[in-house]
């Protein structure tokens, strides 16, 4: 049985009986899905003050679902706002021949630079809006992230099982997600670990931000080197945790930040590689593995074009680059 929503006309109240599919989820995830449209920070706000009920009990923003359960779901009121206009076929288009994998439970696509995961924030398509618009009669759910700059593996989820099972997976630190990112300068060992806490903050201007903190999140990133350049180094780098803008951190806390990073890199060192032609952040999702059910998935994506490019450019200035 799916999920069923029984309005309680008088009240303006919704109470909604959760079916299989939301099992598990979430009620903050399921919110968002129910109340379309809805800005997150009334949906916390509804939480946060006693609103939404799960069998007449108060619900926390991570309290998680049951088949079974009974929602109640407040009025909630939104402004009307001139209908969004839906994405254009080239896009969805881009959307679909992205896609490198697909099964009953996933649908994985090597995410381009530029593209979104999701929308919101000024995006009004992200990679999940795109797919679900390629993809009508399939039910896809964005199961983990990638910044908007950053490419590669990407993973959607087809089914319930998928989508729980897979992020339990990345909870418990049972998934390999591999990234190929170009240091700054040479670091002084082929092989390394970063071991330092991260904390998020918001700058006064309100741009979100990431550093090392005593007093942040345990946060363990593994680099090895792959390839040498001029002024910099081609590393492999295998998350040991998954915090946000970790790699980029990470590698900036040891005085190598990565070439074209807005955020914690270089200035200097970006000015110079955005005149041999990097555009972007050097940072690509390369890998990402793990079991489900018995069954084994490998998900891998080539350095872009752009990105093998620019190192063929740097290799061939030799010291110009330093």
């Amino acid at each position: 049985m799916q999920t069923v929503t029984s309005p309680d006309v008088s009240q303006g109240v919704r109470q909604v009986e959760i079916g299989p599919e939301r099992d598990g989820q979430r009620i903050d995830n399921a919110l968002m899905t129910l109340l379309k449209g809805v800005p997150k920070s009334m949906i916390y706000r509804i939480l946060r003050t006693g609103q939404v009920r799960v069998n007449g009990k108060r619900a926390k923003p991570d309290t998680r679902l049951t088949a079974g359960d009974m929602l109640r779901i407040p009025p909630v009121r939104v402004a009307e706002r001139p209908e969004m206009q839906g994405p254009s076929p080239g896009q969805m288009a881009s959307a679909a021949e992205a896609v490198i994998f697909e099964d009953k439970h996933f649908l994985v696509i090597d995410k381009p630079t530029g593209m979104a995961s999701h929308g919101g924030s000024g995006v009004s398509h992200g990679a999940i809006e795109l797919m679900r618009a390629a993809r009508p009669n399939d039910h896809l759910e964005l199961v983990h992230r990638l910044d908007r700059d950053t490419s590669g593996v990407l993973v959607f989820a087809k089914t319930r099982a998928g989508l729980t099972g897979l992020q339990a997976a990345i909870r418990d630190n049972q998934v390999v997600k591999q990234y190929l990112c170009l240091m700054v300068g040479h670091p002084s060992k082929a092989r390394f670990d970063v071991n330092a806490p991260l904390a998020k903050f918001v700058l006064q201007g309100g741009e979100r931000m990431v550093r090392v903190s005593d007093n942040g999140k345990p946060s363990l990133t593994f680099f090895r080197e792959i390839e040498q350049y001029p002024g910099a180094r081609l590393m492999q780098a295998t998350l040991g945790t998954g915090r946000t803008h970790q790699i980029r951190v990470h590698a900036a806390h040891i005085g190598h930040p990565l070439a074209g990073d807005p955020k914690y890199g270089d200035r200097e060192a970006n000015k110079r590689f955005r005149e041999l032609g990097l555009q972007r952040l050097f940072l690509h999702a390369s890998h990402m593995s793990f079991e489900l059910d018995g069954r084994s998935y490998s998900f891998s994506a080539p350095l872009p074009d752009d990105l093998r490019k620019f190192l063929e450019t740097i290799a061939s200035k030799g010291k110009s680059v330093r």
